[in-house]
């Protein structure tokens, strides 16, 4: 994203965190129709004074996210401003066109960012970085504190064996997560070997799949759940229902059942299930085309 116009507000590792957040409170909320407008004017036309605007409008949300990370030992001028970088992030990214706020959008890159931030700042090279063992590292600490197990040491068995199954990992995870946190940290950057090729930090993999993939995909089953939708409504009440009956549940009404419901033949359900079916496709399939034709027309 290019840098915009007039710099963000910024907090140093020594600053006042008050007056921060004083000087973030300056900057206005938008309302929805001023947030559509100034992320159309940005994604269109590359306009940066609307990219500032949303950025700077959010920056008490990246705040409170930030704030709630502040058991990690690292500074919060730090995690505020690796917060601001997926705040930027996410407007770059941000379509106004899928009809939900930017707030709800970007608040899924700020916390990756940020925890992606401590991650990098952590020694986990020894117990990998996995799906699994990311939730259990953000979410370990509030465990412990809703159990009031905050003390030092080993969590007693019951204490791991809670944890475990609610996070759903294994017990070993949680008392080898539990004492890692305990102990001190390392540098990511210490080499691996004595002639100092390779750090730690190079093998450091996130199997997770990342925001933008998951965003992608959610789109896509919205987008696929629409067009049935849609597509149900050029049906009609009898084939709707013979439809939804037979192709949309889990136990599937029997075609003996159908037939008694509406006095007709067996034989006569299964040919309106198949006549409903195959419009269905059609529908769907012309509403795709339809939708594709519009975009790439834009």
């Amino acid at each position: 994203m290019a840098a915009p116009r007039a710099s963000l507000p910024s907090i140093s590792v020594e600053g006042n965190l008050s007056r921060y957040l004083q000087e973030i409170r300056k900057f206005p909320m938008l309302e929805p129709g001023e947030e559509y407008v100034l992320a159309k004017s940005w994604r269109e036309h590359g306009d940066v004074d609307s990219a500032h605007k949303l950025v700077t409008s959010h920056l008490r949300l990246v705040a409170k996210i930030a704030m709630g990370y502040r058991g990690y030992g690292l500074p919060l001028a730090e995690l505020i401003s690796e917060g601001n970088v997926g705040m930027m992030q996410a407007v770059k990214r941000f379509d106004p066109e899928r009809g939900f706020r930017l707030a709800t959008y970007a608040m899924w890159w700020i916390r990756a960012s940020i925890q992606e931030y401590i991650l990098h700042s952590w020694s986990l090279v020894k117990m990998g970085t996995t799906a699994a063992q990311k939730k259990l590292f953000f979410n370990l600490r509030r465990l412990k504190g809703q159990m009031q197990a905050i003390e030092d040491g080993d969590l007693s068995p019951e204490r791991v064996k809670a944890i475990a199954e609610k996070l759903e990992v294994s017990e070993a995870d949680v008392v080898s997560m539990n004492r890692r946190l305990q102990s001190p940290d390392h540098s990511l950057n210490a080499p691996l070997r004595q002639d100092g090729e390779g750090e730690w930090q190079d093998w450091l993999v996130d199997e997770e799949q990342n925001q933008e993939a998951r965003y992608a995909e959610d789109e896509e089953l919205s987008k696929r759940r629409r067009l049935l939708n849609n597509a149900m409504e050029t049906l009609n009440d009898r084939e709707r229902h013979i439809l939804t009956e037979r192709r949309l549940r889990d136990n599937p009404t029997t075609l003996e059942d159908l037939s008694q419901e509406y006095d007709i033949s067996r034989e006569r359900v299964r040919q309106i299930e198949v006549r409903a079916f195959e419009k269905l496709q059609k529908a769907i399939r012309n509403a795709a085309i339809e939708e594709k034709l519009v975009q790439e027309s834009r």
